[in-house]
């Protein structure tokens, strides 16, 4: 049997709304932050939330998700922005506005440009991230699952080499994994995980740093060809054995 578009009745079921909402962690002066933006309209006006705004009829939801970040805080064609899909939000009484379903994305930008507000948007910026942070609708929740997203990312891939410099020591490289999840880990441990595992780090041939103090220059090392971790560089558990 051959559909007729014309016997569908579109209006049978209640219409509702689809929405894209991003969060976008960095790293800058050695902490791990989020871009926000001051919602300059109604509902939650004056509040911080996620980029984010609703889904064109013609344009897929990662197309609007950048279309949004471009339009209220000016990233466009960010370099190394890679948006990966976090989940659907879908509780029916998450937009006081109507029915709204979210899809969201998250990234973990290695270069982070000023934000300037545009759209809706009376301001937009990189604060601080903060558990429990009150933002509008729901994205205090999205924001959480995306920092745990973020977390395991850097269990399994390299990505933390990104946010390095192109000759860096295993300190800082620590301290990548240190601000992004939040916890102390132990140096010499962390230093025989990161150096057994392949392709993950490779030696400047007679490069060295100091570092401060008395001690001899720290080794530097760049980025190796590995793209996922095997083993993962797992992090702490909840009792806080070193990672």
């Amino acid at each position: 049997m051959t559909f007729n578009k014309a016997d569908y009745d579109k209006y049978a079921y209640e219409p509702f709304a689809v929405t894209v909402d991003l969060a976008v962690l960095t790293i800058r002066s050695g902490a791990l932050h989020v871009l926000l933006v001051e919602r300059g309209q109604e509902p939650y006006a004056g509040h911080w939330a996620l980029p984010g705004g609703f889904v064109e009829p013609r344009e897929s939801a990662e197309t609007a998700a950048r279309r949004e970040l471009a339009e209220e805080t000016g990233l466009a064609d960010v370099t190394g922005l890679h948006l990966e899909q976090l989940r659907t939000y879908s509780e029916p009484d998450r937009d006081p506005r109507m029915r709204v379903v979210s899809v969201a994305f998250t990234a973990l930008l290695p270069d982070a440009p000023e934000p300037h507000a545009g759209s809706d948007a009376a301001r937009a910026s990189w604060l601080p991230y903060e558990e429990g942070r009150p933002l509008a609708f729901d994205h205090d929740v999205i924001l959480a699952d995306a920092h745990e997203r973020v977390d395991a990312k850097l269990e399994y891939t390299c990505l933390a080499t990104a946010f390095c410099p192109p000759e860096f020591t295993l300190g800082e490289l620590q301290q990548v994994y240190e601000t992004v999840w939040g916890t102390d880990l132990d140096r010499p441990n962390f230093r025989r995980k990161v150096l057994a595992t392949p392709g993950f780090v490779e030696p400047v041939p007679g490069g060295a740093r100091l570092t401060g103090g008395r001690g001899k220059p720290a080794a530097l090392y760049r980025a190796g060809p590995a793209t996922a971790l095997h083993p993962p560089l797992l992090r702490p558990s909840r009792e806080g054995r070193p990672a």
